[in-house]
C-alpha cells in the first residue's frame, strides 16, 4: 500500500510504474479492482473530478464523493481514516490544507491520493509528464516554469527533484519558489525552452504582467517547443489570446492524458499490476 501525498516521497521508478500503468489503461488492459474510493472535492474541481471519478468507475472502484468541507470538523482526522477503513479502500482528497492529506495518511489505513492542495498537486504534473513522454524522451527537456511560487510551481519542482529534469523559474525575485532555479530574464529562458510552462498569477497579477505568455515570446523558442499552460488559464491574464492560438501550444487534448494517469496512480497505490 502507497500513498501519493508529495513526488518528493516517491522515486524515479514509482514514476515509470505509473506511466506505465498508464499506457495499460490507455490501451484498454489496465488492472481492474474490487471495492470503492471515497473522494473529497470542491463545487469548483472540473479536470480532475471528471477524472479520477470516471477513472475509477472504469476500473472497477465505486467512486464516492463528498465536498472537501467534509474534512473540515472537529473529528481527528485519524479517527476518520479509521473508521472508513471498515468500507472503503482508498482515499482522494482535494483540500486546500496539505496536513490534512498528510494526516490522513499518516494513519496507513489506507492509500491517500492528493488530488491538489495548495501546497502542491502531484497528479497534474505527472499528467502532463506522461502526455510528454509520448512525444519522446522526456529528460533531455528544458522546462521552463513562468509565474509565482505556488501549488503548481512547487509540484513542478517536487517533479524536477525526482526525475532530475532541467527547470527554470521565471519571474520577479520575490516570488520565486524557495530552492528554484530562477531567472528574471523571461526572453531569454524562452530562446532555450523546450516546455514552457504558467499558472494562474492568483494575488500577483500586477508584478507578473510582464510576464505574459504572447504568440510573439513564443516565436523566440525553439523549433518544436511545446507550451502548456496550467488550467484553468485566462485569455489576458497570464497567456495573451494569440499564445493559445500559436502553434506551440499543446491543445485540450493535451490533458486527455489525465484519465489513465489518475487510474495509474490509484492502482498503484492500491499495489495493483
Amino acid at each position: 500500500m502507497r500513498s501519493l501525498v508529495k513526488l518528493d516521497d516517491w522515486s524515479s521508478s514509482d514514476v515509470g510504474a505509473v506511466f506505465d500503468l498508464a499506457d495499460a489503461y490507455r490501451e484498454g488492459r489496465g488492472p481492474m479492482a474490487k471495492g470503492s474510493a471515497v473522494m473529497f472535492f470542491p463545487p469548483t474541481s472540473l479536470r480532475t473530478r471528471v477524472t479520477f471519478e470516471r477513472g475509477a468507475s472504469l476500473m472497477g472502484l465505486e467512486p464516492i464523493v463528498f465536498p472537501n468541507t467534509t474534512l473540515d470538523k472537529t473529528e481527528a482526522l485519524p479517527d476518520v481514516a479509521q473508521y472508513l477503513d471498515n468500507w472503503i479502500d482508498l482515499l482522494v482528497v482535494r483540500h486546500h490544507d496539505l496536513a490534512v492529506v498528510e494526516a490522513l495518511a499518516a494513519t496507513h489505513a489506507m492509500p491517500v491520493v492528493n488530488a491538489m492542495t495548495d501546497e502542491n498537486h502531484p497528479c497534474e504534473v505527472l499528467s502532463d509528464l506522461y502526455s510528454l513522454r509520448q512525444q519522446g524522451d522526456i529528460s533531455s527537456l528544458r522546462f521552463l516554469f513562468v509565474g509565482a511560487d505556488g501549488n503548481i510551481a512547487r509540484a513542478w519542482q517536487e517533479a524536477a527533484r525526482v526525475l532530475q529534469l532541467d527547470l527554470i523559474q521565471s519571474c520577479p525575485a520575490e516570488l520565486a519558489t524557495p530552492g528554484a532555479a530562477w531567472t528574471d530574464d523571461l526572453e531569454t529562458a524562452v530562446r532555450s525552452a523546450d516546455v514552457i510552462l504558467t499558472d494562474g498569477p492568483g494575488a500577483h497579477a500586477e508584478a507578473l504582467e510582464p510576464y505574459r505568455i504572447t504568440a510573439a515570446l513564443l516565436d523566440l523558442a525553439p523549433a518544436g517547443a511545446r507550451f502548456n499552460p496550467c488550467p484553468p488559464f485566462v485569455r489576458g491574464r497570464e497567456v495573451s489570446a494569440d499564445a493559445v492560438e500559436h502553434p506551440a501550444f499543446v491543445g485540450h487534448d493535451f490533458k486527455a492524458g489525465l484519465l489513465p494517469v489518475q487510474q495509474a496512480v490509484m492502482a498503484f497505490c492500491l499495489g495493483l499490476g
